[in-house]
């Protein structure tokens, strides 16, 4: 014996689904892009030093000329520097900046003055641009920035070197007129720009000052805006994990829930109450997508019991004969008399003839819905069809078989149908009206248009239809035959097939009576 297949059902939920994890790249993608964007601080950064470097070359042309005006000698057309008088005063100029040295060159390049060596102009330096360490956020800030500006290009500022000797040149720099500034980062990270100016008198040039100034504006200002850069991607990427989460919990898992109540529709474990409520009740696509799982659930399983009552009444309907030919043939085997034989082989000839009839007749009934499913409609002219139906008749009808009444308006009647199938629905209520029909009668056959649709009707003169009957006669195997018609001649199935064929057409098949007698049948399609 085989053993069963495994149970194939559908993964439950993770903590982070496959979907989940697309929706946060989806969110988060762009925005590292705006970040990396961002990052992107050289222009601004070039900004503030070209500031930086204005000023303090303006202070430098200050103390050049402060020094040229006092500090230098003129002796037979020839300027020189006096050390004595500009080393004190070098120191009083830049005493009121302590994080600046100036540096004063003679025009041999040997040092006349440094304003770190104090009044006199010798003893210790002063210990210039050595503020505190710089606090845990910073340093990690900092950090952060410096390992992300390698990986992206820079424009107008350019580092050369490392943190510890760098120097940074600025591409705007016009070196044709004046010396271009040297910045640079010392191993403790400070920033510091030198600009040079020459000291100058009576068009002489007696010497070059040189002055530093750490650029803490500089480094605050970007700090700062740094700052508020990854404080804004840090709210933005928690808002778009929440969002993303959000989108999670409203699409992947509603998702993942209408699969698991598929796989328990597909492995038969409920009937009804699969979708959870909370899905159906949801007013957007998920809801539309529960609602037609949960109607699709519904029609199969009509479905399946419409096949298990099919399958049980033609069980039923097949075992009559068979029990009746079984009867017939033990009393063959003990009857002597011909006649009475000639008699039970009769019935046992009409009873093939009938189970031949109703295998036939269930062998189309259950080919209709996989046929018409898999068959394109096109445009059928219903008005041609009756004229050809009634001419057959006509040609066909005995001396007091009903005669065909066509009530049909000019022109086409055009539905969207399958062309046989339209034809055998039509030759099933014009059959039951001809077994109906009282002799000499007639049969009415017309066509109107209502309402964007084609209504057909065909009518009788017959007795009409017992009241209450009016559905039941679509049954299967319903049988309200007239009195003088031979047992077994009809299987009961034509109704039902003819309302299985025009359901699957997108129509409607009704029944009633005549006011003035008769039953009547009306067909309703769609006008193609």
């Amino acid at each position: 014996m085989d053993a069963a297949p495994p149970r194939r059902g559908v993964a439950r939920p993770r903590w982070i689904s496959p979907l989940t994890r697309r929706l946060l790249l989806v969110n988060v993608l762009p925005l590292a892009l705006l970040l990396a964007a961002l990052l992107y601080l050289d222009q601004y950064q070039t900004g503030l030093l070209e500031n930086e470097v204005a000023a303090l070359r303006e202070q430098d042309r200050v103390y050049a000329g402060a020094l040229a005006q006092t500090a230098v000698a003129v002796a037979a057309d020839q300027a020189r520097i006096i050390p004595a008088i500009a080393r004190p005063l070098l120191w009083r100029l830049t005493e009121p900046t302590p994080d600046a040295q100036a540096r004063l060159y003679g025009p041999d390049g040997t040092v006349i003055a440094d304003s770190a060596l104090g009044l006199a102009g010798t003893g210790p330096p002063r210990r210039l641009f050595a503020t505190g360490p710089r606090g845990p956020l910073r340093a990690a800030i900092d950090w952060l920035y410096d390992h992300l500006e390698t990986a992206l290009p820079t424009e107008g500022a350019a580092l050369d070197g490392d943190a510890g000797g760098g120097q940074l040149h600025l591409a705007s720099a016009d070196r044709s007129r004046e010396t271009p500034p040297y910045i640079r980062r010392t191993a403790a990270n400070r920033l510091l720009i030198t600009v040079a100016e020459p000291v100058r008198r009576d068009k002489q040039t007696v010497g070059i000052i040189l002055l530093t100034r750490e650029a803490r504006g500089v480094d605050r200002a970007l700090f700062a805006i740094r700052t508020s850069i990854l404080g804004l991607f840090a709210l933005a990427l928690a808002l778009t994990v929440l969002m993303s989460w959000y989108l999670s919990l409203t699409i992947a898992r509603p998702l993942l829930r209408l699969a698991n109540a598929a796989a328990d529709m597909r492995e038969g474990e409920g009937r009804t109450g699969s979708v959870p409520r909370a899905l159906l009740i949801r007013h957007d696509e998920i809801g539309a997508l529960a609602v037609a799982l949960a109607d699709s659930a519904v029609a199969l399983w009509h479905r399946m019991d419409a096949i298990e009552r099919f399958a049980a009444d033609v069980a039923h309907e097949i075992k009559n004969p068979l029990s009746s030919i079984r009867s017939a043939i033990e009393t063959l085997r003990r009857m002597e008399d011909p006649d009475r034989r000639r008699q039970l082989l009769a019935i046992m000839a009409e009873d093939v003839t009938r189970l031949d009839r109703l295998i036939s007749d269930v062998s189309d009934a259950s080919r209709v819905d996989a046929e018409l499913s898999r068959t394109v409609t096109e445009p059928v002219d219903v008005a041609a069809m009756l004229r050809t139906l009634a001419e057959l008749h006509e040609a066909t009808r005995g001396p007091r078989d009903a005669r065909m009444v066509l009530d049909l308006p000019e022109g086409k009647l055009l539905v969207r149908a399958v062309e046989d199938r339209l034809v055998q629905v039509l030759r099933n209520l014009i059959g039951n009206a001809e077994s109906f029909s009282p002799p000499d009668g007639r049969i009415f056959l017309r066509g109107t248009v209502a309402e964007g649709a084609v209504e057909i009707a065909v009518e009788d003169e017959g007795p009409g239809i017992p009241d209450g009957k009016f559905e039941q006669v679509f049954d299967r195997f319903y049988s309200e035959r007239p009195r003088e018609e031979r047992f077994g001649q009809h299987s009961g199935l034509g109704l039902a097939i003819s309302r299985q064929i025009v359901e699957a057409l997108h129509g409607r098949i009704t029944a009633g009576n005549r006011p003035e007698g008769g039953a009547r049948f009306v067909v309703r399609l769609p006008a193609g």
